[in-house]
């Protein structure tokens, strides 16, 4: 199994390294079928998380999140991955793969939501910047593409701790939160907003405030404004 697995892997990376371009040729050339393309979802698994623990390389790991993504209709798949799959965070460095992998975080979070939310919990106020900012944005990714969501203290009680967050990356994904959380709840998040006004960083605020309307955003800038400079 172990030498068929290195040739699988030999074969992918052989592939890989020989293409050059951006995200959107990559992942035309994801379809690509290898001569490991037919087996079970299982076994291909286990050779995309091969190649994901042991080459440091940012294709080439995008490659293995192509395979996830192409596995996120099917509940048992899911649940399968998650044991494997969250242990990927632990080599994240970059907000690309970070972002990617909150896609199928999420997914996998409407399947087991306890188990799911127990690790995002964890992460939360972990020392690693990227386990912080993925404790946040895997609760809701993009709200458009998801059918369940956990109720609205769950969120904001991950959001709470990270307000006044140093890390810039962090900042970003709290913002993002909080834009995708005022799609799912507007006015509980409208009312969290003017509590917290002061404690939200200008960089999550200018995020968190992009899909209201022009009235709600004029609101809250001249609340924030206000609050803020009287400091």
């Amino acid at each position: 199994m172990k030498a068929s697995a290195n040739h699988h892997l030999t074969e992918i990376i052989t592939h890989l390294r020989s293409l050059s371009g951006n995200v959107p040729m990559h992942r035309k050339e994801s379809k690509k079928q290898y001569t490991f393309s037919g087996l079970d979802f299982s076994e291909q698994l286990v050779i995309w998380d091969r190649l994901w623990h042991t080459e440091n390389n940012f294709w080439l790991r995008l490659h293995a999140y192509f395979f996830l993504e192409r596995h996120l209709k099917k509940e048992t798949e899911l649940r399968e991955m998650w044991p494997v799959i969250v242990e990927w965070q632990n080599q994240i460095d970059d907000w690309g793969l970070c972002d990617a992998l909150a896609k199928v975080y999420t997914k996998i979070l409407e399947v087991i939501p306890e188990e799911v939310y127990a690790q995002l919990q964890q992460w939360n106020t972990d020392t690693n910047l990227w386990k912080r900012r993925q404790s946040l944005v895997s609760l809701l990714y993009y709200s458009r593409t998801k059918k369940n969501y956990l109720s609205f203290d769950q969120i904001s009680s991950l959001i709470t701790p990270l307000l006044q967050d140093k890390e810039y990356y962090v900042q970003k994904g709290l913002g993002w939160t909080l834009r995708e959380l005022h799609t799912v709840y507007p006015l509980p998040t409208m009312s969290y907003l003017n509590q917290h006004i002061k404690q939200v960083s200008s960089i999550a605020f200018t995020i968190a405030i992009e899909k209201m309307d022009i009235v709600q955003k004029d609101k809250f800038k001249a609340l924030r404004k206000l609050r803020v400079s009287s400091v």
